[in-house]
């Protein structure tokens, strides 16, 4: 007797194999890692400054500065928003514990807990007056960004007669602080800023934030759709406004950490870096029009820049290429993006 055998299950046509490098490509950060191997190559190979101890931790304490803002400004950016001023709140939290010390005789700690607590509800308005009356968040911290400047420039000149807090170093407590924000680490023969390793632990959280947490989901959802997003009950006022304060809390860190670094802070601090920072998020991958990007993206672009300013340097170029460079490096980043999504069936 024969035994029929069994014919094999039916391949369910709606589940189709993606190649290996379709998802690689569909990775936001892929074009900034190698745009970020090319340029550490050039430099490392044109220049005997780049490697050595003391280059490699100038580039990666600017790129730190710049990078611990670009995660902030990337995920706002995820979430289909902009900071204008976020560059002038690293200068305003700076200032602003610069005078309560210096010339009011603040605690240091008490001064820095002010300062954050007015940075947050600076970035909370800014939410809710994008979130309530509809405006384009471009339009409404342009607005924040021009008060916060007036108000750094004629502020600090009214209390100190110039544009600049100096004698930080002299206030109690400052050490004991600046072993947070201010100090280096002997490493791998370099003298590593402290900045370096907050914006490594700011990257990784907020890679796990958008990666691994329901908040995270809300973050692609106000940035992709955000009316449906609504409609399926995502919270786009609550998730929004965190986003706006996350880009000032960030903008709060860095100002400690350029004030405790240098002992110092000028009035003009973070004026017209806002840009950078947007900059570095789009090269990182993330789109002008919200819904995709990656944290790790947005500090790969940081690194470029750190990267390039010192390079230039040490290469004994004249500092205008950098304006050409970052001008360059945008649009081919959003050129690049463009097609890598194409080829890989990313929905714009």
């Amino acid at each position: 007797m024969t035994t029929a055998t069994a014919a094999p299950p039916a391949k369910d046509e709606r589940v189709a194999t993606t190649h290996p490098l379709v998802l690689l490509l569909r990775r936001p950060e892929v074009g900034a890692l190698v745009a970020a191997l090319g340029i550490f190559a050039y430099f490392s190979l044109t220049t005997t400054s780049f490697l050595s101890a003391a280059g490699a931790a100038t580039w990666l304490y600017s790129a730190s500065l710049f990078g611990i803002m670009a995660v902030a400004v990337a995920m706002l950016m995820i979430g289909g928003e902009f900071d204008l001023s976020a560059g002038a709140m690293t200068g305003t939290t700076g200032l602003l514990v610069g005078a309560f010390t210096t010339q009011w005789g603040m605690n240091i700690v008490l001064a820095m807990a002010i300062a954050l607590a007015v940075a947050l509800a600076v970035g909370a308005f800014n939410g809710i007056v994008v979130i309530k009356t509809g405006l384009p968040s471009f339009i409404v911290t342009l607005g924040t960004f021009f008060i916060l400047q007036g108000v750094n420039l004629a502020g600090t000149k009214l209390v100190t007669g110039q544009v600049a807090i100096q004698g930080m170093s002299a206030v109690p407590g400052f050490d004991a602080v600046r072993v947070y924000f201010g100090s280096s680490i002997p490493l791998l023969g370099m003298n590593l800023k402290v900045s370096v390793l907050w914006w490594i632990a700011i990257t990784a959280v907020a890679t796990w934030i958008l990666l691994r947490t329901r908040f995270g989901n809300w973050i692609f959802a106000v940035g992709g759709q955000q009316q449906s997003a609504r409609q399926t009950g995502v919270p786009v006022l609550r998730t929004k406004i965190g986003l706006f304060m996350g880009t000032a809390g960030a903008g709060w860190l860095v100002g400690m950490l350029s004030l405790f670094d240098v002992a110092t802070v000028q009035a003009t601090t973070g004026i017209g870096q806002e840009f950078i920072y947007i900059i570095c998020a789009v090269v990182g991958g993330c789109l002008l029009s919200g819904g995709f990007g990656s944290a790790i993206g947005a500090a790969l672009g940081a690194l470029i820049y750190g990267m390039t300013l010192q390079g230039i340097v040490f290469a004994q170029w004249d500092n205008n290429w950098l304006k050409a460079f970052l001008g360059g490096m945008l649009l081919l980043a959003v050129l690049v993006n463009l097609y890598v999504r194409r080829q890989a069936g990313v929905r714009e």
